[in-house]
């Protein structure tokens, strides 16, 4: 069964620091562009930031600057390492992924086929 499972939410404090895993069991990420997308209540789903299959980033502007994605294929695994954490990034956090040519840069749309469950993240004092 192809699953992908995230972990790491939680509730943190404003300027505070939380690091999300993605784990994909039932297939192997190295061949998946890898998405983060985040929805907060009464608002639409919106792309976070995803990682191609070299490696390359794109973030929205949202979290420039705050956000890092990265994977590790040896563990299957990719994570979401946000810092400087504002109230308006409270949102459930899902990954997703889509198969996609080695050399394809990813995107932050609708094109994703796997998808997890989610992890709730609550940025408050």
């Amino acid at each position: 069964q192809l699953r992908l499972v995230e972990s790491g939410g939680g509730l943190v404090q404003p300027g505070g620091s939380l690091r999300l895993s993605c784990a994909a069991s039932g297939f192997t990420l190295d061949y998946y562009a890898i998405g983060w997308f985040r929805q907060a209540p009464g608002k639409e789903r919106e792309g976070v930031s995803c990682i191609s299959r070299s490696g390359i980033s794109n973030d929205a502007d949202s979290v420039k600057g705050r956000f890092t994605i990265s994977r590790d294929n040896a563990k299957n695994t990719v994570y979401l390492q946000m810092n400087s954490l504002k109230p308006e990034d409270t949102a459930v956090y899902h990954c997703a992924a889509y198969l996609v040519t080695l050399r394809a840069p990813c995107g932050l749309t609708g094109q994703y086929t796997y998808w997890g469950q989610g992890t709730q993240v609550t940025v408050s004092s």
